[in-house]
């Protein structure tokens, strides 16, 4: 198992994999985008894999199909909650990488019902 981003780095959607306290796993497709050497996904405050994350940041990312079928090898990662201006360059990267869904689509539904966006970034994560 690798720990570069870079395996991913072509991929719109990954596949991430974070751990339910009891160290289950649960896959969920996300969108990814990269910023230079940083890479950012969203979620919303109320998805589970916010809860996941927040008792455990590690988690496994491959390159998916847009409904989650994996594709190429798991990459162990950590995902780091960004915020204010960190949280802008992620959302812009998000945007430019898929600007119908990242950049209208998105926004607007979390805005419709009122969710908090959550920016993350992965990091390589050797462990």
């Amino acid at each position: 198992m690798s720990s570069d981003l870079n395996a991913v780095r072509k991929a719109r959607t990954i596949l991430l994999t974070t751990y339910k306290r009891d160290g289950t796993p649960v896959e969920t497709p996300v969108s990814i985008a990269f910023d230079g050497d940083r890479a950012f996904f969203r979620t919303y405050h109320k998805a589970w894999k916010t809860k996941r994350l927040r008792n455990n940041p590690h988690v496994e990312v491959r390159a998916s199909t847009f409904r989650g079928k994996a594709r190429g090898q798991p990459v162990h990662a950590r995902a780091t909650l960004l915020e204010r201006e960190h949280a802008r360059v992620a959302a812009k990267a998000l945007a430019r990488r898929h600007p119908l869904l990242q950049a209208i689509l998105v926004p607007v539904a979390h805005r419709l019902l009122r969710y908090q966006t959550m920016h993350y970034e992965l990091r390589p994560d050797p462990e």
